[in-house]
């Protein structure tokens, strides 16, 4: 699936991943390859990027919304830390 994660000032990650762990705002959870469309606001915590089935790449956020189609996941972010 495709990722792209952005900010208002920059964009943070772009590039195919096996998945993601997000913070939602009634808990966590994880979208992967070929999940159905969704959009879900995004709660303080860790975002984790799950490159393939070994390699991860984390970022802390304030708050957020993700939003997922055609197997791309959009996610906006305010208040990250790398």
């Amino acid at each position: 699936m495709t990722l792209e994660i952005l900010t208002p000032e920059k964009k943070l990650f772009s590039g195919e991943v096996y998945g993601i762990q997000l913070p939602g705002t009634v808990g966590l959870f994880e979208l992967l390859d070929k999940h159905a469309p969704m959009v879900s606001s995004l709660s303080k915590g860790t975002i984790k990027i799950l490159k393939d089935k070994t390699a991860t790449e984390s970022f802390a956020i304030e708050s957020g919304f993700v939003e997922m189609i055609n197997n791309k996941a959009t996610v906006l972010v305010e208040g990250v830390a790398e």
